[in-house]
């Protein structure tokens, strides 16, 4: 069985290359997008396991990106970590809200995001 293939959504390089790399190393495929309009395109043609979703970002916002994919009969099934440096209890709330199963402050710890992402990515 090949691995869960993981798309991973942030506007920042280096966080994109921190997260590809851990999950890269842990077995799992991953893809990649810069931005939420990306992130629709690429999780309709990819189809991944799972979507680790910055919030904040240029354009669509990783909380109106998750309320499109968990609204939508075709993607509603790909479970969404949120993962941002948006630490108040208003905006996890918000974040499960619009359909998120999980949501993760940054700076993320490893072992968190690795237990979260095995619990989820099928």
């Amino acid at each position: 069985m090949p691995p869960p293939k993981i798309l991973v959504v942030d506007d920042s390089p280096t966080e994109r290359f921190f997260l590809s790399d851990l999950l890269t190393k842990k077995g799992y495929t991953v893809i990649t997008a810069e931005n939420g309009q990306e992130a629709m395109v690429k999780v309709k043609a990819e189809r991944p396991a799972l979507v680790v979703l910055d919030v904040v970002m240029p354009g669509q916002n990783g909380f109106q990106v998750t309320r499109a994919l968990s609204r939508d009969p075709d993607t509603q099934d790909i479970p969404i970590i949120l993962c941002t440096s948006k630490s108040n209890e208003t905006d996890r709330i918000w974040g499960l809200r619009q359909g998120a199963r999980s949501y993760l402050v940054k700076p993320v710890k490893p072992e968190e995001l690795l237990a979260r992402v095995a619990d989820l990515a099928h």
